[in-house]
């Protein structure tokens, strides 16, 4: 039966759904406007009401359905009447098709798949119903009022409305200026207020998204205007408006004065005042607020442009102005190197990092990433530890802190001839003042902890993420991550014995590594064995590395990342040890007692430097010349929150230059990203930024010279990352990896030894979840998570359509509400829609869909090219022990040097509302069956995607 005839028979077998007759919520203030314009006060009670019936007309009515009905409409009522308000001041009126649209996403998010299904069908049909029955929306009456902000009541402007809405779909083919009309006018009503008449067009265009992705583009630009009105107001004083058009002729007028109100409010740095203003007023292209989507410019709004007491006064391309003027405040022509900064960032070929962006051109300038610590084995040590956690996060900065130092459970304390209780607890500390400082509320303050494999708490450690134990043992909100040496794989593979010491008697464990490691540990085996090693336990080393991968499927920590290969392809050997990750598992840098790590990120979008001919190498070239040259600007203008930060960085000048839009890339060439040719195209991309990126801190050593602790690094020995593999292989005794490169290495090498590196890391690929979404791209290296779905963030919630696959599906005539209805149903994927052709369901498979081996081999082509490492998430549908095995062996075995988050999906769709661990959150039942030990984890998760009250990658 094809999908069609299965979506028409489901319809004319189930019962009608009706949908909620919702006048929605207890919430004071909150008002509905029916569609018969007439407005009443907000009611949640009839959502549950509505919802019931729902669920009892396809689900039945006896008793135990009744049970299980109720319990999970209440949870979906809450979940509805949060979506509502949570963004929304007190007062907010709603129409009726508003909450009837979060009633859909609350059906979908929860798996209530048939429900859904009904629902949805069911509102279509009435909608054609009542446009039989009325041909065509009447126009909005004349008598229409608008309530200024101030109490007046002034006639509605009809005239400009049609005016804004025409400028939002200029340019975009498949965007109705008609249907966006008609969709706001149903929002309207007498004595509407400033605010709710500057949202209804935007949340009118938004309800069309998911029809057409251009509209994501048509919101943004309507979001605009109110953001126009509330920034120009703010600077210039009284009402003020502009039109896009208008703004070509006063962005310079506004840029001038919002400068200036910056530094009187003591948010900008007064010495962007000593900039030639007027020339860089000139240079802002006002064009290009056009080039964003709802998302991005909903993100922006709500974390990144400066404000008043809420009151935004910066608009998009002064915002950009802004980081670029506060990433040239060194330069000698400060006035053309803004320019050029500008023109980078505003045309989204390259992203600075949200610290950057929040604060570039601020009094407080903290603009690094990341930061890496390492955690004395003392008391002051400790608790200086956690107060630099606490300064570093103040300003956004990500935490990774070593751990590995402090004595385990039982080791003795010569100051009071007592007895250590181990690491755990000092934990426990850190993960209250990571949630204690929130990073002045523009994110959740974030931080990972890392602990070696031979440490002798280590199976406390993997437990600290779980819902159950003593919770004063527990740390729910800190990421953890395994820092395992060579040594423990080689004895999971021979099926060996691992032996677990306390740091206080095998201090020089933790910074040794290859070859110098298992000498040492086989030593202290021994003499463990002569009874010379106090604390110690010996374990089945396959039974620890079972336990690892259960912990990490239950609770999605920790991590799984890899010692030796971080430090032996390391550039700064000579210079220190890496004794962690950061918060992400990109940054692999040096760090000791009197040294904290800092690196400094940004991305490259390869989409904007791939046609469907190739890599744009000219143009790749350009961009990362003027990128690495931002990023080593940071390194001098950054504020420093602690001295070890300042000296660290001044000392080693790391940078870390990334990429993001690897799977729109992907589309673009018609690559399936489960292919031979995929895999290909990640190790020539990243070849070229490698090239390019090393090239551009040569040519800075030529103008500003090496940075301090180059002589003695693998870079002046002419050993570039490509090389340094040789070095993993010969420590291993094997590496099986491919080793083809296209470009003049050679040349390259000779100059890097003769003229120097201005910065002894220069790539690091993050997970740009944030900044992919400012961009409008796909996020960092990831595949496509589903097709069509629903995001929430910090920002709100917001529907996410692949315009490749709708052009595609359009250019075959496939396009309409049954694929629509289609992929809702089949949670944005293709592979169980009949009539979609068989090279499209492989060029958008979508993450859960292929199989984890190809992002690993991806990775590792990658990974040959960076000097640091790669945010890589792992995706696995069906888990089972044999499946994770697998995939984390095989990582181990390409040489990666780290692995992020693990992604499972279950066996089959749960009812996920009803399912909650002890932090509240909806989880979904993960099976695992042997080996892992856990064969059903009712309170058990992986990280869900775009959580919004997890900051961890954003």
């Amino acid at each position: 039966m094809s999908t069609s005839l299965r979506i028409e028979h489901a319809a004319s077998a189930a019962s009608p759904v009706p949908p909620p007759m919702l006048a929605a919520g207890t919430e004071p203030g909150h008002q509905i406007i029916r569609r018969n314009g007439s407005v009443t006060p907000f009611d949640a009670s009839k959502i549950g009401v509505a919802l019931t019936k729902a669920f009892l007309g396809v689900e039945g009515s006896t008793a135990a359905a009744s049970r299980r009905v109720h319990e999970t409409v209440e949870a979906l009522t809450k979940e509805i009447v949060s979506g509502l308000t949570r963004r929304s001041e007190a007062g907010r009126t709603f129409h009726i098709e508003e909450i009837q649209d979060q009633v859909e996403l609350a059906l979908m998010r929860g798996g209530h798949h048939k429900v859904a299904r009904a629902y949805v069908l069911y509102r279509e049909q009435r909608a054609a119903d009542r446009a039989k029955a009325v041909p065509g929306m009447p126009p909005a009456s004349p008598s229409l009022h608008v309530t200024t902000n101030d109490g007046a009541r002034i006639p509605l402007d009809m005239t400009r409305l049609r005016t804004l809405v025409a400028e939002a779909r200029e340019g975009l083919a498949d965007v109705s200026a008609d249907a966006i009309l008609e969709e706001t006018r149903r929002n309207l009503y007498d004595g509407i207020t400033e605010d709710e008449l500057a949202l209804a067009p935007v949340l009118a265009a938004r309800t069309l998204v998911e029809r057409e992705p251009d509209y994501a583009y048509a919101s943004a630009r309507l979001l605009l205007d109110s953001l126009r009105r509330e920034a120009l107001s703010a600077v210039h004083g009284d009402r003020q408006q502009a039109t896009q058009a208008e703004m070509a002729v006063h962005y310079a007028e506004y840029f001038l004065g919002y400068v200036k109100k910056g530094i009187a409010a003591e948010l900008l740095d007064p010495e962007l005042a000593r900039f030639d203003l007027g020339r860089l007023a000139v240079a802002l292209k006002p064009e290009r607020d056009l080039n964003f989507q709802y998302l991005g410019l909903q993100t922006l709004c709500d974390r990144y442009f400066l404000h008043i007491e809420g009151t935004r006064f910066e608009l998009p391309q002064a915002f950009f102005m802004r980081v670029a003027m506060g990433l040239a405040l060194r330069e000698l022509d400060r006035e053309a190197k803004a320019i050029e900064f500008y023109e980078l960032l505003s045309s989204f070929d390259f992203m600075a990092s949200t610290p950057t962006l929040f604060n570039a051109g601020t009094t407080r300038p903290q603009l690094s990433s990341c930061f890496l610590t390492t955690v004395p084995d003392d008391l002051d040590g400790i608790f200086k530890a956690v107060k630099d956690n606490a300064l570093l996060a103040k300003y956004s900065g990500g935490l990774g802190n070593d751990w590995t130092p402090v004595r385990g459970l039982g080791a003795r304390i010569k100051g009071t001839n007592g007895e250590s209780q181990g690491v755990v607890p000092f934990l426990k500390v850190a993960n209250d003042t990571a949630i204690a400082v929130n990073q002045g509320g523009k994110r959740k303050g974030a931080v990972c902890a890392y602990l070696e494999t031979w440490h002798i708490d280590i199976e406390e450690f993997l437990d600290l993420r779980k819902n159950t134990g003593d919770d004063r043992r527990r740390t729910h909100d800190m990421n953890t991550a395994n820092w395992v040496p060579d040594l423990f794989m080689q004895r999971v593979a021979e099926d060996g014995v691992w032996t677990l010491f306390s740091p206080d008697e095998t201090s020089d464990l933790h910074d040794l590594y290859g070859p110098a490691f298992k000498a040492a540990y086989e030593g202290y085996e021994a003499k463990s064995a002569r009874g010379e090693i106090k604390v110690f336990r010996q374990v089945r080393a396959v039974d620890l590395w079972r336990r690892m991968l259960t912990m990490l499927f239950e609770t999605g920590h920790p991590w799984i990342t890899f010692k030796d290969p971080c430090n032996i392809r390391s550039p700064q050997g000579h210079a220190g040890v890496v004794h962690s990750s950061n918060l992400c598992t990109e940054i692999t840098l040096n760090t000791s007692h009197d040294e904290v790590a800092v690196c400094n990120l940004g991305s490259v979008n390869l989409a904007r430097h791939v046609t469907s001919r190739g890599i744009d190498h000219e143009r790749l070239a350009r961009t990362v010349e003027t990128a690495m040259r931002m990023l080593d600007n940071v390194i001098d203008i950054n504020f420093y929150t602690i001295p070890e930060a300042r000296r660290s960085n001044l000392r080693h000048r790391p940078v870390g230059l990334g990429l993001m839009g690897y799977q729109d890339a992907l589309h673009t060439l018609r690559l399936p990203i489960a292919s031979e040719d995929a895999i290909t195209f990640a190790d020539e991309s990243m070849e070229a930024i490698s090239f390019h990126a090393i090239a551009a801190s040569c040519d800075l050593a030529a103008e500003r010279g090496r940075y301090p602790s180059f002589e003695g690094s693998l870079w002046s020995k002419g050993i570039l990352p490509i090389d340094s593999i040789a070095l993993l292989d010969e420590a291993r005794g094997g590496l099986a990896l491919d080793r083809s490169k296209t470009l003049d290495w050679q040349s390259l090498r000779e100059r890097v030894i003769r003229t120097g590196m201005r910065n002894s890391n220069v790539m690091a690929i993050a997970p740009t979840a944030t900044i992919s979404n400012i961009c409008g791209v796909s996020q960092s290296i990831e595949p496509a998570f589903r097709n069509l779905y629903a995001k929430a963030n910090m920002s709100g919630d917001f529907t996410v359509v692949n315009p490749a696959l709708v052009h595609d599906l359009k250019a075959r005539g496939l396009w309409d509400e049954v694929m629509i209805a289609d992929l809702k149903y089949f949670d944005g994927s293709l592979a169980a829609i009949d009539r979609v052709p068989g090279d499209l369901k492989a060029l958008y498979a979508t993450a859960f869909e292929i199989e984890p081996s190809w992002l690993i081999e991806a990775a590792a082509r990658r990974q040959k090219w960076i000097d640091q490492a790669q945010s890589l998430n792992l995706y696995i549908s069906n888990p089972n022990g044999r499946k994770l095995d697998g995939m984390y062996r095989l990582a181990w075995e390409r040489g990666l040097k780290t692995t992020y988050y693990l992604r499972a999906t279950s066996a089959t769709h749960v009812e996920k509302s009803t399912l909650k661990g002890t932090d509240g959150k909806l989880n979904a039942v993960l099976v695992a069956p042997a080996p892992i030990a856990a064969s059903v984890v009712p309170d058990g998760k992986a990280c869900s995607i775009d959580d919004p009250e997890c900051e961890a990658c954003q």
